[in-house]
C-alpha cells in the first residue's frame, strides 16, 4: 500500500527556504520586493532601512524576512554590526556610489554629443552613472549630419537615443536641425553656451569670467588670446577640465540637460 505524508501543507503554504541575511551596509544596492523600489541604503535603523534612488527620493522598508533583491535574489537585510549610520560617499554626478559596482552590459540606447571634449566633460562627471545604466556615450563632430546619423540608428522603443547639442537657442541651425530629428524615441536638448568650455564655471579655472570673442575669430583661440594662455586649444582644455572635479563646478543649464538625456535613454517608453 502507497504511504502518504501526514503533512498534507499545500506547497505554497510551507516555510519558504532561508535566504541569505545581508548587513545593510551604507551604499549598498537592494531593489524592495514588494515595490520594486530600487535604491542605495543610506541609514538602518530601528528595524528599518532607508533607501535613496539615482533621484534623490528616499522610502523608508522594515526590513522583513526576504524583503528585498539583490542581484535579482531574494535576501534578508539585517543591522550593520559595526558602526554607526554613514553618508555614503558620491559620484562626480553627485548621486550615491556603489562600491564594487559592475558595469552594466551596453543598452542599445545611446547619448550623441557634438565633440571629444563634450564627450570627455561628459565622462568624468557622469561616468560612474553611464556604466552602472550601461549608457554608451559617442561624439559626433559637428550636428550637420545629424539626420542621417539618426535615420541610421533607427531609434525605437529599445532603443532610445538622445542627443546634446552645444548653443542649442531658438532660430539657430542647430534649433532647426534638432526639429527635424525629434520624436517619441530621439530627444535632441542642448544648453546656451557657444562651446561646452563655457559650462564650466569660471569660479572652477580661477577666472572672473568667459572672455567675449569677436565675432569672426575662433572662439577657442580667441579664448586663449583673450586669458593669456599658449594659444594651443588641446592643452587650454586640459587645463579646463583638470578644474572640473564634481557637478558643482558646471553650470545647471548643462547639469540639467545631461541629467535629462540619461533619464530620456534609461526609461522604457
Amino acid at each position: 500500500m502507497r504511504q502518504y505524508s501526514p503533512d498534507l501543507t499545500p506547497p505554497w503554504k510551507k516555510p519558504q527556504q532561508p535566504v541569505p541575511e545581508v548587513p545593510a551596509e551604507p551604499g549598498l544596492v537592494v531593489e524592495e520586493a514588494g515595490t520594486g523600489f530600487c535604491g542605495a541604503v543610506i541609514r538602518c535603523e530601528a528595524g528599518t532601512v532607508t533607501l535613496e534612488d539615482r533621484f534623490g527620493k528616499h522610502r523608508v522598508f522594515p526590513m522583513e524576512p526576504r524583503g528585498f533583491l539583490l542581484e535579482g535574489k531574494a535576501v534578508t537585510l539585517i543591522r550593520p554590526t559595526s558602526g554607526g549610520p554613514a553618508r555614503p560617499t558620491r559620484t562626480a554626478s553627485g548621486s550615491v556610489a556603489v562600491p564594487g559596482a559592475r558595469a552594466r552590459v551596453a543598452r542599445a540606447g545611446r547619448i550623441y554629443v557634438e565633440g571629444r571634449h563634450d564627450a570627455e566633460l561628459v565622462e568624468k562627471v557622469w561616468g560612474d552613472d553611464l556604466r552602472i545604466e550601461g549608457v554608451v556615450v559617442e561624439y559626433l563632430e559637428g550636428v550637420d549630419d545629424l539626420p542621417s546619423i539618426v535615420e541610421s540608428f533607427a531609434p525605437g522603443p529599445d532603443a532610445r537615443l538622445g542627443v546634446l547639442v552645444d548653443h542649442l537657442v531658438p532660430g539657430s541651425k542647430e534649433w532647426r536641425i534638432a526639429e527635424s530629428v525629434t520624436s517619441a524615441h530621439a530627444l535632441v536638448v542642448g544648453h546656451p553656451y557657444i562651446d561646452i568650455w563655457e559650462a564650466v564655471k569660471p569660479s572652477s579655472l580661477g577666472i572672473e569670467a568667459w572672455p567675449r570673442v569677436p565675432r569672426g575669430q575662433d572662439w577657442k583661440t580667441g579664448v586663449c588670446r583673450a586669458l593669456g594662455w599658449p594659444e594651443n586649444t588641446g592643452a587650454a582644455w586640459q587645463r579646463i577640465l583638470s578644474g572640473v572635479r564634481s557637478y558643482k563646478d558646471l553650470e545647471p543649464e548643462l547639469l540639467g540637460r545631461v541629467e535629462e538625456l540619461i533619464d530620456f535613454v534609461t526609461t522604457p517608453a
